[in-house]
């Protein structure tokens, strides 16, 4: 039987200074080497990241797709060539005043097109824009579209401007900081950054470990135990082991509590894999 402390959901603080990679040192000693996490932080920033361990790696394309919420502080005025404080400083302009912080701050709702940062994990070429940029080289980045459920001031005390921003994955908060200067005629980029939240997880003062059961309770996803496991592992239907109410999304796991798959609707009674 598998050993239950090797499949869990770690609620981990990353600290300022260590990259995601290096913050997973610590937990490898205890949990071993097969970890994800959901979504990396800068070095400079801190704040949650959720690592899973054994098996439950497995849901790592699940919860990467989840919104999360970041507390900010952007300077105005000055900006690197990282968008953060570990940069060299490549723009000067002036401190914008309050009221055009709260006027511009309104273009900063709903769909957008954003393009990453030149020093980020996007891969062009094969290769991570961050690399390309550091090298040297011309950095060409598409805009994506993300999605900004809420954004707000919290705090002005120039050039500083604390911000929470509540948004889709693959929002770059650095990037926020350089359209909104730019929108505003100046320049601007991050001095601190802190995930507060990733969906439903919020970060813990102190790490915090859920079991696979308490994961899924927290998304909502219902739990299903099946006796067949390899059934599920070798792609047969659910539909075949029973009539189960239709519900978005479930998972699968064995009578030991082992997860054997997530599976969503299809409608029809047919659900197709998320992982397996």
């Amino acid at each position: 039987m598998p050993n239950e402390k090797n499949h869990q959901f770690i609620l981990y603080h990353k600290p300022v200074g260590v990259t995601s990679f290096q913050a997973l040192s610590p937990l490898k000693r205890t949990w071993g080497k097969k970890l994800g996490h959901t979504g990396t932080l800068d070095q400079f920033a801190h704040g949650l990241l959720g690592v899973l361990t054994g098996n439950l790696t497995k849901l790592v394309p699940l919860l990467t797709g989840l919104d999360k919420i970041y507390e900010a502080v952007v300077e105005f005025g000055r900006q690197t060539d990282t968008l953060d404080p570990e940069g060299a400083v490549i723009c000067q302009g002036r401190v914008p005043v309050l009221e055009e912080l709260q006027e511009s701050l309104t273009k900063f709702h709903g769909e957008l097109w954003q393009i990453p940062p030149e020093y980020s994990a996007v891969h062009v070429n094969g290769k991570r824009a961050s690399q390309l940029a550091r090298a040297g080289a011309s950095v060409d980045l598409e805009a994506r579209k993300i999605e900004i459920f809420d954004l707000k001031l919290l705090d002005w005390n120039p050039p500083f401007a604390k911000i929470r921003v509540h948004c889709s994955k693959g929002t770059y908060i650095r990037a926020i900081a350089r359209d909104w200067a730019i929108s505003m005629g100046t320049c601007g980029m991050l001095t601190s950054l802190f995930r507060q939240q990733v969906g439903p997880f919020q970060c813990p003062e102190h790490q915090e470990i859920l079991s696979p059961r308490q994961l899924f309770q927290s998304l909502n996803i219902p739990v299903y135990t099946t006796e067949q496991p390899e059934q599920a592992r070798f792609g047969r239907p659910p539909s075949l082991w029973g009539s189960w109410a239709p519900v978005p999304q479930l998972a699968l796991m064995d009578t030991d509590d082992n997860l054997v798959a997530v599976l969503k609707w299809d409608g029809d009674w047919q659900y197709h894999f998320v992982c397996a």
